[in-house]
């Protein structure tokens, strides 16, 4: 038996269905940490931090992290999967729905995509259909704590359907655009969507 059949038998040792395992994936309660390039240090006080909302808006929005944080937030606990095949359960975040961020802004009818920016120019591209679900954050706290650098403090994207690298850390601008403008990982061969379950991870998949 093999490392991933072992992992699923284990699941399912453990009372946890292993059908909420994607192919290809193995479950871990570790956090992997995963990136390109280095984090970003900030202010104590955030006071050089500040995220955009901008594109296809009636009015961009440019909210401090305290305005952000004041806007009604959810909590979420979902699964998480990232293309280098681990996947982790039950994870939870705190932050404001994306589909909230649009209406704020007022986002035009003919917005079809969103292309999300962290800094040093990363971005990450993504149908906006995929971005106004239940569970699409822009989150500043990871199991009630605030995220650690590492995995995008102070404000990082979750989009948790799609695989980790579509959720990205050190947010910076949310763009609504109406056309699709590939990202980073998307022009060096990562799948455009990137959909866990049918194990979209490259091009061609």
């Amino acid at each position: 038996m093999g490392f991933f059949d072992r992992n699923r038998k284990a699941l399912e040792q453990a009372g946890i269905d292993p059908a909420r395992l994607p192919p290809g994936q193995y479950h871990t309660d570790r956090f992997p940490v995963l990136h390109v390039g280095s984090p970003t240090m900030y202010a104590d006080d955030l006071s050089d931090w500040d995220l955009r909302v901008f594109g296809m808006v009636e009015q961009e929005l440019t909210l401090s992290f305290d305005e952000l944080t004041a806007l009604p937030a959810v909590e979420v606990t979902t699964d998480i999967h990232c293309v280098t095949k681990w996947s982790k359960f039950d994870t939870g975040w705190t932050g404001v729905r994306m589909r909230d961020l649009y209406k704020m802004a007022g986002a035009s009818s003919s917005a079809t995509h969103v292309i999300m920016h962290g800094e040093h120019g990363y971005t990450a591209n993504l149908p906006i259909d995929h971005t106004i679900g239940d569970d699409a954050l822009v989150t500043w706290a990871y199991d009630g704590a605030p995220l650690e650098v590492d995995h995008g403090y102070p404000v990082r994207t979750l989009v948790p359907h799609l695989y980790l690298w579509k959720s990205v850390k050190w947010l910076r601008g949310i763009e609504l655009a109406d056309q699709d403008r590939p990202g980073f990982w998307e022009q060096n061969g990562y799948h455009n969507l990137g959909e866990p379950f049918a194990e979209q991870r490259f091009w061609g998949d």
